[in-house]
Protein backbone atom coordinates (compact mmCIF):
# COMPACT_ATOMS: atom_id res chain seq x y z
CA UNK A 1 0.00 0.00 0.00
CA UNK A 2 1.38 3.17 -1.07
CA UNK A 3 2.09 5.92 1.39
CA UNK A 4 1.61 8.85 -0.87
CA UNK A 5 -1.79 10.01 -1.97
CA UNK A 6 -3.35 9.04 -4.52
CA UNK A 7 -5.41 12.30 -5.20
CA UNK A 8 -5.28 16.37 -4.08
CA UNK A 9 -8.91 16.64 -2.02
CA UNK A 10 -10.68 19.67 -2.33
CA UNK A 11 -12.15 21.46 -0.11
CA UNK A 12 -14.70 20.78 1.65
CA UNK A 13 -17.30 23.92 0.62
CA UNK A 14 -16.42 22.91 -2.99
CA UNK A 15 -18.15 19.15 -3.23
CA UNK A 16 -20.59 20.09 -1.00
CA UNK A 17 -23.71 20.12 -3.10
CA UNK A 18 -24.50 24.23 -4.03
CA UNK A 19 -28.04 24.31 -2.66
CA UNK A 20 -27.33 22.38 0.54
CA UNK A 21 -30.44 20.37 2.51
CA UNK A 22 -32.08 22.26 4.94
CA UNK A 23 -34.29 19.49 6.06
CA UNK A 24 -34.41 15.31 5.74
CA UNK A 25 -36.99 13.40 7.30
CA UNK A 26 -38.80 16.06 8.57
CA UNK A 27 -35.57 17.38 10.88
CA UNK A 28 -33.98 20.83 10.03
CA UNK A 29 -30.45 20.73 8.67
CA UNK A 30 -27.54 23.75 9.76
CA UNK A 31 -24.02 24.02 8.30
CA UNK A 32 -21.97 25.83 11.13
CA UNK A 33 -18.06 25.94 11.41
CA UNK A 34 -16.60 24.24 14.14
CA UNK A 35 -13.44 25.13 15.90
CA UNK A 36 -11.98 21.92 16.07
CA UNK A 37 -12.52 18.51 14.56
CA UNK A 38 -10.46 16.25 16.82
CA UNK A 39 -11.18 15.90 20.21
CA UNK A 40 -8.80 14.87 23.29
CA UNK A 41 -10.56 11.49 24.48
CA UNK A 42 -11.92 11.33 27.97
CA UNK A 43 -14.62 9.51 30.91
CA UNK A 44 -15.58 6.22 28.38
CA UNK A 45 -13.37 6.95 25.45
CA UNK A 46 -10.80 7.71 27.52
CA UNK A 47 -8.52 4.35 25.96
CA UNK A 48 -8.51 6.94 22.60
CA UNK A 49 -6.06 9.56 21.72
CA UNK A 50 -9.33 11.13 19.95
CA UNK A 51 -12.65 10.99 18.57
CA UNK A 52 -14.28 12.98 15.62
CA UNK A 53 -17.37 13.48 15.19
CA UNK A 54 -18.66 14.93 11.93
CA UNK A 55 -21.61 16.18 12.64
CA UNK A 56 -23.77 17.31 15.62
CA UNK A 57 -26.69 15.68 16.87
CA UNK A 58 -28.65 12.68 15.26
CA UNK A 59 -31.40 12.66 12.71
CA UNK A 60 -31.51 8.99 13.59
CA UNK A 61 -32.72 10.06 17.32
CA UNK A 62 -32.74 6.48 19.14
CA UNK A 63 -35.18 7.16 22.41
CA UNK A 64 -32.53 6.05 24.73
CA UNK A 65 -29.35 7.99 23.56
CA UNK A 66 -27.04 9.23 25.79
CA UNK A 67 -25.72 12.00 23.83
CA UNK A 68 -28.54 13.94 24.40
CA UNK A 69 -26.95 14.79 27.62
CA UNK A 70 -23.94 16.34 25.99
CA UNK A 71 -26.17 18.89 24.56
CA UNK A 72 -26.21 21.79 26.27
CA UNK A 73 -29.57 23.88 25.10
CA UNK A 74 -32.39 22.08 26.89
CA UNK A 75 -34.75 23.03 23.70
CA UNK A 76 -32.11 20.68 21.71
CA UNK A 77 -32.14 18.17 23.95
CA UNK A 78 -35.49 17.40 24.16
CA UNK A 79 -36.20 17.49 20.07
CA UNK A 80 -33.11 15.19 19.90
CA UNK A 81 -33.54 13.34 16.41
CA UNK A 82 -35.00 16.57 15.37
CA UNK A 83 -32.04 18.49 14.31
CA UNK A 84 -28.44 17.88 13.11
CA UNK A 85 -25.49 20.27 12.92
CA UNK A 86 -23.04 19.72 9.92
CA UNK A 87 -19.28 20.86 10.85
CA UNK A 88 -18.78 22.61 7.37
CA UNK A 89 -15.41 22.99 7.71
CA UNK A 90 -14.55 19.65 9.17
CA UNK A 91 -12.53 18.24 6.36
CA UNK A 92 -10.67 21.95 6.20
CA UNK A 93 -9.78 21.44 9.83
CA UNK A 94 -8.71 17.56 9.55
CA UNK A 95 -5.63 18.58 6.41
CA UNK A 96 -4.51 21.12 9.05
CA UNK A 97 -3.14 18.25 11.09
CA UNK A 98 -0.69 17.06 7.34
CA UNK A 99 1.87 18.72 9.71
CA UNK A 100 1.59 16.82 12.01
CA UNK A 101 0.08 13.48 11.03
CA UNK A 102 -2.28 11.06 13.09
CA UNK A 103 0.16 7.82 12.25
CA UNK A 104 -0.33 5.30 14.88
CA UNK A 105 -3.00 7.91 16.97
CA UNK A 106 -5.97 5.63 18.24
CA UNK A 107 -9.45 7.34 17.29
CA UNK A 108 -12.76 6.53 17.79
CA UNK A 109 -15.43 8.29 14.96
CA UNK A 110 -18.34 8.98 16.61
CA UNK A 111 -18.53 9.53 20.64
CA UNK A 112 -21.79 11.69 20.09
CA UNK A 113 -23.52 10.90 16.94
CA UNK A 114 -23.53 8.60 13.87
CA UNK A 115 -20.87 9.01 10.86
CA UNK A 116 -23.41 6.93 8.72
CA UNK A 117 -26.91 9.02 9.64
CA UNK A 118 -28.95 9.72 6.49
CA UNK A 119 -27.66 13.01 5.58
CA UNK A 120 -24.34 11.48 4.86
CA UNK A 121 -25.83 9.38 1.92
CA UNK A 122 -25.38 13.05 0.31
CA UNK A 123 -22.89 14.85 1.61
CA UNK A 124 -20.42 12.21 1.71
CA UNK A 125 -18.50 14.19 4.69
CA UNK A 126 -17.75 11.43 6.10
CA UNK A 127 -16.18 9.89 3.47
CA UNK A 128 -14.43 13.02 2.78
CA UNK A 129 -12.67 12.57 6.76
CA UNK A 130 -12.20 8.84 6.01
CA UNK A 131 -10.25 9.52 2.54
CA UNK A 132 -8.16 12.28 3.90
CA UNK A 133 -7.49 9.65 7.22
CA UNK A 134 -6.21 6.70 4.83
CA UNK A 135 -4.69 9.50 2.18
CA UNK A 136 -2.18 11.30 4.42
CA UNK A 137 -2.90 10.24 8.67
CA UNK A 138 -3.03 5.90 8.59
CA UNK A 139 -4.13 6.23 12.18
CA UNK A 140 -6.03 3.46 14.63
CA UNK A 141 -9.22 4.15 13.46
CA UNK A 142 -12.73 2.53 15.15
CA UNK A 143 -15.67 3.65 13.38
CA UNK A 144 -19.18 3.22 15.25
CA UNK A 145 -22.10 3.05 13.71
CA UNK A 146 -25.51 0.97 13.12
CA UNK A 147 -26.38 1.85 9.64
CA UNK A 148 -25.38 -0.06 6.32
CA UNK A 149 -24.33 2.99 4.71
CA UNK A 150 -21.03 2.02 6.12
CA UNK A 151 -20.88 -0.65 3.40
CA UNK A 152 -20.59 2.13 0.33
CA UNK A 153 -17.06 3.39 1.96
CA UNK A 154 -15.57 -0.11 1.83
CA UNK A 155 -12.99 1.18 -0.43
CA UNK A 156 -11.32 3.50 1.43
CA UNK A 157 -11.57 1.16 4.71
CA UNK A 158 -9.56 -1.48 2.76
CA UNK A 159 -6.69 1.29 2.56
CA UNK A 160 -6.20 1.13 6.67
CA UNK A 161 -3.79 -0.43 7.77
CA UNK A 162 -5.50 -0.74 11.27
CA UNK A 163 -9.33 0.30 11.28
CA UNK A 164 -12.24 -1.55 13.17
CA UNK A 165 -16.28 -1.16 11.94
CA UNK A 166 -18.45 -1.85 14.69
CA UNK A 167 -22.11 -2.08 14.66
CA UNK A 168 -24.27 -1.52 16.90
CA UNK A 169 -27.53 -4.46 16.87
CA UNK A 170 -29.12 -3.87 20.49
CA UNK A 171 -32.13 -6.48 19.94
CA UNK A 172 -33.26 -9.21 17.66
CA UNK A 173 -36.86 -8.02 17.70
CA UNK A 174 -38.36 -5.54 15.22
CA UNK A 175 -40.34 -4.74 17.30
CA UNK A 176 -38.31 -3.39 19.63
CA UNK A 177 -36.33 -1.69 17.40
CA UNK A 178 -39.20 -0.05 15.73
CA UNK A 179 -40.07 1.43 19.11
CA UNK A 180 -36.72 2.70 19.93
CA UNK A 181 -34.74 2.74 16.74
CA UNK A 182 -37.74 3.87 13.89
CA UNK A 183 -35.39 5.41 11.70
CA UNK A 184 -32.34 3.51 11.93
CA UNK A 185 -31.43 0.63 9.59
CA UNK A 186 -33.70 -3.01 10.25
CA UNK A 187 -31.87 -5.57 12.31
CA UNK A 188 -31.40 -8.06 8.96
CA UNK A 189 -29.57 -4.86 6.61
CA UNK A 190 -27.18 -4.16 9.57
CA UNK A 191 -25.95 -7.61 10.15
CA UNK A 192 -25.84 -8.18 6.15
CA UNK A 193 -23.78 -4.88 5.98
CA UNK A 194 -21.31 -6.16 9.11
CA UNK A 195 -21.12 -9.62 7.09
CA UNK A 196 -19.75 -7.86 3.87
CA UNK A 197 -17.44 -5.33 5.69
CA UNK A 198 -16.14 -8.80 7.80
CA UNK A 199 -15.90 -10.97 4.30
CA UNK A 200 -14.43 -8.01 2.72
CA UNK A 201 -11.21 -8.35 5.19
CA UNK A 202 -12.39 -5.46 7.76
CA UNK A 203 -12.12 -6.24 11.08
CA UNK A 204 -15.57 -6.38 13.12
CA UNK A 205 -17.49 -6.03 16.19
CA UNK A 206 -21.03 -6.04 16.91
CA UNK A 207 -22.00 -3.79 19.83
CA UNK A 208 -25.04 -4.70 21.74
CA UNK A 209 -25.16 -1.64 23.33
CA UNK A 210 -27.57 -0.67 25.08
CA UNK A 211 -28.45 -4.60 25.21
CA UNK A 212 -32.99 -4.08 24.20
CA UNK A 213 -35.59 -6.91 25.30
CA UNK A 214 -34.79 -10.10 23.35
CA UNK A 215 -36.89 -12.83 21.94
CA UNK A 216 -34.85 -15.69 21.80
CA UNK A 217 -31.22 -15.59 22.89
CA UNK A 218 -29.87 -18.41 21.17
CA UNK A 219 -31.16 -17.58 17.78
CA UNK A 220 -29.83 -14.14 18.55
CA UNK A 221 -26.47 -15.72 18.73
CA UNK A 222 -26.65 -17.79 15.72
CA UNK A 223 -27.65 -14.85 13.85
CA UNK A 224 -25.11 -13.05 14.95
CA UNK A 225 -22.24 -15.89 14.14
CA UNK A 226 -23.83 -16.24 10.65
CA UNK A 227 -22.15 -13.18 9.69
CA UNK A 228 -18.89 -14.37 10.57
CA UNK A 229 -18.13 -11.51 12.96
CA UNK A 230 -15.94 -12.98 16.44
CA UNK A 231 -15.75 -10.27 18.63
CA UNK A 232 -18.81 -8.41 20.57
CA UNK A 233 -19.79 -6.12 23.36
CA UNK A 234 -22.96 -6.19 25.42
CA UNK A 235 -24.36 -3.22 27.92
CA UNK A 236 -27.32 -3.44 29.96
CA UNK A 237 -30.49 -1.40 29.36
CA UNK A 238 -31.43 0.33 32.63
CA UNK A 239 -35.27 1.75 31.35
CA UNK A 240 -35.68 3.11 35.38
CA UNK A 241 -32.52 5.31 35.65
CA UNK A 242 -32.66 6.21 31.57
CA UNK A 243 -33.71 9.84 30.69
CA UNK A 244 -35.63 9.69 27.47
CA UNK A 245 -35.99 11.87 24.55
CA UNK A 246 -38.73 13.00 23.12
CA UNK A 247 -40.97 12.29 25.78
CA UNK A 248 -40.39 8.76 24.91
CA UNK A 249 -40.11 7.29 28.44
CA UNK A 250 -43.28 5.56 29.07
CA UNK A 251 -43.77 3.62 26.14
CA UNK A 252 -40.22 2.56 27.02
CA UNK A 253 -40.77 1.45 29.97
CA UNK A 254 -43.85 -0.21 28.97
CA UNK A 255 -42.47 -1.78 26.25
CA UNK A 256 -39.64 -3.41 28.99
CA UNK A 257 -42.56 -4.47 31.13
CA UNK A 258 -44.52 -6.06 28.29
CA UNK A 259 -40.82 -8.22 26.97
CA UNK A 260 -40.46 -8.66 31.04
CA UNK A 261 -36.97 -6.96 30.42
CA UNK A 262 -35.82 -7.03 33.82
CA UNK A 263 -32.05 -6.96 35.47
CA UNK A 264 -32.71 -10.83 35.64
CA UNK A 265 -34.00 -11.47 32.20
CA UNK A 266 -30.75 -9.58 31.17
CA UNK A 267 -28.61 -11.61 32.78
CA UNK A 268 -30.29 -14.94 31.31
CA UNK A 269 -29.60 -13.96 27.70
CA UNK A 270 -26.14 -12.02 28.87
CA UNK A 271 -24.93 -16.26 30.18
CA UNK A 272 -26.58 -17.42 26.98
CA UNK A 273 -24.58 -14.84 25.05
CA UNK A 274 -21.67 -15.90 26.83
CA UNK A 275 -21.57 -19.21 25.71
CA UNK A 276 -22.29 -19.02 22.38
CA UNK A 277 -20.34 -15.99 21.33
CA UNK A 278 -16.40 -15.71 21.53
CA UNK A 279 -14.85 -12.36 22.65
CA UNK A 280 -17.56 -11.54 24.18
CA UNK A 281 -16.74 -8.37 26.40
CA UNK A 282 -19.33 -6.10 28.97
CA UNK A 283 -18.89 -2.80 28.90
CA UNK A 284 -15.97 -0.20 28.58
CA UNK A 285 -13.82 -2.93 28.36
CA UNK A 286 -14.91 -4.09 24.85
CA UNK A 287 -14.63 -0.50 23.68
CA UNK A 288 -10.90 -0.41 24.04
CA UNK A 289 -8.63 0.66 20.83
CA UNK A 290 -7.50 -1.86 18.41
Amino acid sequence: MADQPHQVLLPLEDTRPTAPRQTIGGSSVSYTPARSILTESTGFMDGYDYTLNPYSGCTFGCSYCYAAFFVRDKAQQDTWGQWVRVKDNALELLQRWRKKPLHGKTIYMSSVTDPYQPLERDLLLTRSLLEELANYHKPRLVIQTRSQLVVRDLDLLQRFGSVQVNMTVTTDDEAVRKAFEPHCSSIPARLKAIADIQAAGVATCITMTPLLPVADATSFAERLLATGVEKFVVQPFHPERGKFVAGTRDEALALCRERGWTAARYREVLAVLRQQLPQLAEGKDGFAPI
